[in-house]
């Protein structure tokens, strides 16, 4: 089957990429969400994970150690659920079983979904993944809430060589072009998080970093996909949605082998 998607710039070239074993077929009742980001948890997933819990100064963070250590990290920033949420774990040891050391820190510091100014969380899981960790490169990663963490830090940081923004909503500031590192936008055609608004915001997104970006990039948006298909919903739930998943997923792991 064809994927079909809207894409601007040119696509990754390919990687070898591997991924863990399909999602548990697990599905739980929508929830009632908390502001900014009104979205059901979809599928959530039954999975220990593969990393452990660790302090990392003032904030609690889920660690899982690359097989094999190659001096990569990557930050993965959870969605509203919080840095517990099963899936977000699971997706943290997908992108390790690629080669990376990966952190999901409880950038909410325990409290409930907040407007992302992370700047102090950030600091302290860099300070981690190079004095602990020994990273030499770091990438982020970060789905819904924590995809305006990725555009916020790829704006910010220019040590974190790269960043995948997965459904995270847009803000509309002049600035939004002004990518330090390569950053790749990728979002669900039929989204309800986002409101219509954040479309015209998306064109804008495109046109300005057609206009000024210095740095590669890629905004890319599947057709027919809903808000957390990349890491809220189970491959076999629908034949039709599985190859869309499963592109997103390999195009997020190409992005990081080819920048980080």
């Amino acid at each position: 089957m064809s994927v079909h998607h809207h894409t601007w710039f040119s696509k990754c070239s390919g990687s070898n990429s591997r991924f863990y074993a399909s999602w548990p077929d697990v599905k739980t009742p929508m929830a009632n969400e908390a502001n900014p980001c009104p979205c059901d948890i979809g599928h959530k997933l039954e999975y220990g994970g593969m990393g452990q819990e660790v302090q990392v100064e003032h904030i609690k963070a889920y660690v899982t150690r690359s097989p094999v250590d190659a001096g990569k990290a990557v930050i993965v920033v959870q969605d509203i659920f919080g840095w517990q949420l099963p899936n977000t774990r699971y997706m943290a040891d997908m992108i390790a079983g690629n080669g990376y050391t990966t952190i999901v820190p409880d950038f909410f510091v325990g409290q409930e979904p907040w407007d992302p100014a992370v700047n102090r969380e950030v600091d302290a899981v860099l300070r981690y993944l190079k004095q602990q960790c020994h990273a030499q490169k770091i990438g982020i990663v970060g789905f819904c809430w924590g995809g305006i963490v990725v555009h916020h830090v790829m704006m910010t940081y220019p040590e974190v060589r790269a960043g995948v923004s997965v459904y995270g909503i847009i803000r509309d500031s002049e600035d939004v072009y002004n990518l330090k590192n390569p950053t790749l936008f990728i979002f669900a055609e039929n989204d309800a998080v986002i409101p219509l608004k954040q479309w015209i915001w998306v064109s804008a997104l495109t046109q300005k970093l057609k206009e000024h970006c210095k740095v590669n990039y890629q905004v890319k948006t599947f057709s027919g996909q809903t808000h957390g298909f990349v890491h809220r919903k189970r491959e076999d739930c629908s034949p039709a949605d599985k190859p869309y998943i499963e592109e997103a997923r390999r195009n997020l792991i190409e992005w990081l082998n080819k920048h980080i």
